[in-house]
C-alpha cells in the first residue's frame, strides 16, 4: 500500500487497523490550537499529531498508542515528518499513562462502535471499538490530565456524540464547541467535531458540508479549512 501524501509529509497506514481517513484530517484541522503541552490519545499513524505539530510553532506533543503495528508505524510517520523532535510516543494505554505535567489541549479520535459486529481483524476492532478505550475511561483521563483552562477535543458519530456529551457534563466537562459534519447538500450529518472544557459555557455550533451536490466536488468551507494539508487543494 501507497502512502498517502499530505502537502508537507506522508503516512504510512498499511500496518495499522485504521487507514487515512476523513475524521481524522478533519479534527486536526479543526481543533483550536494551543501553543503549550498537547496529548493525543490513540493516535494510531500519528497523523493527527503531526497536522498539530505542523499548525504551530513550538507546542510539545505526547502521542499514545496501545495497538502494536499501530505505534511502530506511528513512530516511522513520525521520525520521518519535518517535527520530529517534538512528537513523543508512548506504547501504553491511556489509563495507565502518569505524566509528570497536565496538558493544554488533549485531542482524541477515539473508538467508537458500542454494540456492533466486530471485523475479523483484531487492529481494526481495537481502534474501532471501545472495548479498550470506554467512554468513561477517556473522560476520566482527559480530567484527570488536562490542565484547569485546558481544550479536550475529538469527533464522533452523531449518536454517540450524544451520548459522549452526557456522560462528560455528568463529570464536569462542558461542551463549549461542536461542528456537525454533513457528507453533501442532500445527506444527513455523519459526525460531530467537539470541543471541552471545565468551563460551562453558551455552546458555539457551527456546521460543515464536505462535497457540493457534485461527486468528488468540495465546498469551499472544506477546501478552506483542509487545505494546508491535502495535495488536491
Amino acid at each position: 500500500m501507497q502512502p498517502f501524501k499530505f502537502k508537507q509529509f506522508s503516512i504510512h497506514h498499511n500496518n495499522t487497523g485504521m487507514k487515512v481517513g476523513t475524521d481524522g484530517v478533519l479534527l486536526g484541522a479543526w481543533i483550536s490550537i494551543r501553543e503549550g503541552n498537547i496529548l493525543d490519545i490513540g493516535t494510531g499513524t500519528g497523523l493527527i499529531a503531526i497536522m498539530l505539530a505542523q499548525r504551530s510553532k513550538k507546542t510539545l506533543i505526547d502521542a499514545l498508542e496501545v495497538e502494536d503495528e499501530a505505534y511502530k508505524q506511528a513512530k516511522e510517520n513520525i521520525a520521518a515528518c519535518n517535527w520530529k523532535n517534538r512528537i513523543s510516543t508512548h506504547h501504553i494505554p491511556v489509563q495507565n499513562f502518569k505524566p509528570t505535567t497536565k496538558y493544554d489541549l488533549i485531542i482524541s479520535n477515539p473508538p467508537f462502535f458500542l454494540a456492533s459486529t466486530k471485523a475479523p481483524n483484531e487492529e481494526r476492532n481495537t481502534a474501532r471499538h471501545t472495548d479498550s478505550l470506554s467512554f468513561d475511561d477517556l473522560i476520566a483521563s482527559v480530567i484527570r490530565l488536562l490542565n484547569s483552562d485546558g481544550i479536550f477535543s475529538l469527533i464522533l458519530p452523531i449518536n454517540e456524540a450524544e451520548l459522549f456529551t452526557d456522560l462528560a457534563t455528568t463529570q464536569h466537562l462542558f461542551l463549549n464547541k461542536k461542528c456537525v459534519i454533513k457528507p453533501n447538500p442532500t445527506k444527513s450529518a455523519k459526525r460531530v467535531l467537539m470541543e471541552f472544557s471545565f468551563s460551562k459555557t453558551d455552546i458555539v455550533s457551527e456546521e460543515l458540508t464536505i462535497e457540493t451536490a457534485t461527486r468528488h466536488q468540495y465546498t469551499k468551507e472544506y477546501i478552506s479549512l483542509t487545505q494546508d494539508f491535502y495535495l488536491k487543494f
